[in-house]
């Protein structure tokens, strides 16, 4: 059985090599905590890390290198420098004007940052001094930690449970925190208050790539070995044994195979070799091995995917889940998904696997920092909203009002049947206009180009003429769905009219509705008193029938 430690989480780290991580536009809002976030907020996000025990945490980059902070705040995870939980985004002004490169998290949580000038800033959960900063008191605010790395570029980080790693720049590791089971590759079980280097096996070698599982470390290095060390009691080190391992050691069985990444799950890894293959092993209780059954392994088993190359191995040790990315575009997902045991590689409909862990690990956080790519494709609703009103591109002109709209023949005659007929053989580059105003017809031709009106709800009765006149029964919705929202005791009578003189049957209900609900107030209205005859009488006769005049 897997150690049973409640509320374990990390990160595996987010990829070296820039081709295998990056996202077009990918959508944070899938995650339930980006529903705190509007639209236009999540609009500018650039990065963003989903972590903490229930998913209840985030922090965001902006498109302004902004850093902004929400969640329920344990331990003072989101660095405010208190401990109130938010569910408004909070800035996280002490690291204003820092670029992140690598984000990790653990179970405390606490947090390692590395910028993009290779500085390391930490904060959150300390009872194990996982924070590098030679103390056990939690960390409110993010703190520099330079003990050991003031002249190193740290390039990528890495969380366990309770303990950290950082990868330089020239391929050097650094740990500190907690190291029960020498998760810190220190050679003893203390724990490690400050960083320090990762020797033994990894002395002279060049490491490209860290990761962490609850309570075990990973590297792999530029010849394609893989070095582990910690807790093994899953068989997660792969090493055929059970023992825990207090330095690097490499994992033999993988002799004569390259490997280009590692990931850890919570109690089980993956690793991706340079020909697009994947091993596994360790816990397998959820079958999160990909194997077809739910033994543990401790030596390295292929994962058979599909004919297709993998590219991109995902996992993280807040879950049991794993997923996996082809050179095709398809992305798997195996493992305890949504409580399910999935013991076989499962094809989902998702393009990347940073959804399956939005959608289906337990809890719902990100297995790396996530990047968004502003996406600079236009669809072609996009291209035609672009357009509308645009005097560089039209071959028509309105004149409404004295003042010119301009418009593309061949799109309205595509979209509308009146134009169609009505500029079938027209030479005439401008039409005058005098049926309708100014802010009508304009609000018409913008609905064309774009399916959406704006309007006030006023000027919307004078666009449901302009619908019933062309007949046009998705705008005349539209208008109704409009004009309802702008209904008050001292225009109700007015937009009841409105509605029986266009047969805007939807609408005359809802008026008719809203009079009879407010009908005290309404009857002493000067649209009542103007009503007309034949409106009022059917009014009356209505309302009667309702019961609105018995006492």
């Amino acid at each position: 059985m897997e150690e049973e430690v409640p509320g374990f989480y990390g990160e595996s780290g987010k990829s070296v090599q820039a081709t295998l991580s990056s996202l077009k536009m990918l959508d944070v809002g899938k995650w339930p905590i980006f529903s705190l976030c509007s639209e236009e907020e999540l609009q500018l996000i650039r990065q963003a890390c989903v972590f903490g025990s229930a998913g209840n945490e985030v922090l965001y980059t902006t498109v302004n290198d902004e850093i902004f902070v929400l969640g329920t705040n344990c331990s003072g995870c989101l660095g405010v420098g208190d401990i109130q939980s938010t569910i408004e985004p909070r800035r996280l002004d002490s690291l204003t004007g820092k670029k992140i490169a690598s984000l990790s998290y653990g179970s405390g949580p606490h947090i390692v940052l590395a910028t993009t000038d290779g500085e390391v800033f930490t904060w959150g959960h300390n009872a194990y001094s996982q924070l590098g900063n030679g103390t056990t008191n939690h960390g409110l605010v993010p703190c520099h930690i330079s003990t050991n790395l003031s002249n190193k570029q740290v390039i990528e980080v890495a969380c366990g449970s309770y303990h950290s790693l950082v990868l330089t720049s020239d391929g050097e590791v650094f740990a500190w925190g907690y190291n029960n089971s020498g998760q810190v590759g220190s050679g003893s079980t203390a724990n490690q208050p400050i960083p320090r280097r990762v020797t033994g096996c990894l002395q002279n070698k060049v490491v490209m790539n860290i990761a962490c599982g609850q309570m075990c470390s990973m590297a792999v290095v530029d010849t394609g070995e893989v070095y582990v060390w910690g807790y093994n009691g899953n068989g997660q080190l792969g090493l055929g044994s059970s023992g825990n391992q207090p330095t690097p050691c490499r994992v033999a069985a993988l002799q004569g195979i390259r490997v280009q990444r590692v990931a850890c799950g919570y109690a089980h890894t993956l690793v991706l070799t340079d020909e697009g293959q994947i091993y596994a092993w360790g816990a397998n209780s959820y079958g999160q091995l990909g194997t077809g059954n739910k033994s543990n392994q401790s030596y390295p088993t292929p994962v058979v995917v599909e004919k297709d190359r993998i590219i991109e191995i995902a996992a993280c040790h807040s879950a049991h889940t794993s997923a996996a990315k082809t050179q095709g575009g398809h992305v798997y997902m195996w493992g305890q998904c949504r409580g399910q045991s999935v013991i076989l590689p499962h094809h989902t409909h998702f393009c990347c696997t940073d959804d399956v862990f939005a959608c289906f690990a337990t809890p719902a956080v990100t297995w790396r920092l996530l990047s968004v790519e502003p996406d600079d494709h236009l669809t072609v609703a996009e291209s035609l909203k672009r357009e509308f009103d645009n005097p560089d591109t039209a071959d028509l002109k309105f004149l409404v009002d004295g003042k010119y709209i301009y418009a593309h023949k061949v799109l309205l005659k595509i979209r509308c049947e009146h134009f169609r007929s009505s500029l079938e053989d027209s030479e005439d580059d401008i039409v005058e206009m005098s049926e309708f105003s100014y802010p009508v017809f304009r609000a018409f031709l913008e609905y064309l180009y774009t399916d959406n009106i704006s309007l006030s709800p006023e000027e919307a009765v004078g666009l449901l003429d302009l619908a019933t006149f062309y007949s046009e029964t998705r705008l005349k919705k539209l208008c109704q769905q409009t004009i309802k929202q702008g209904i008050c005791e001292e225009n109700a009578i007015a937009l009841l009219s409105a509605a029986v003189k266009y047969d805007a049957q939807d609408l005359e209900e809802f008026c008719f509705r809203f009079c009879i609900n407010h009908l005290t107030v309404v009857t002493q209205t000067s649209g009542f008193a103007e009503m007309d005859h034949d409106l009022l009488k059917n009014f009356i006769s209505k309302a009667s029938r309702v019961g609105a005049f018995k006492n």
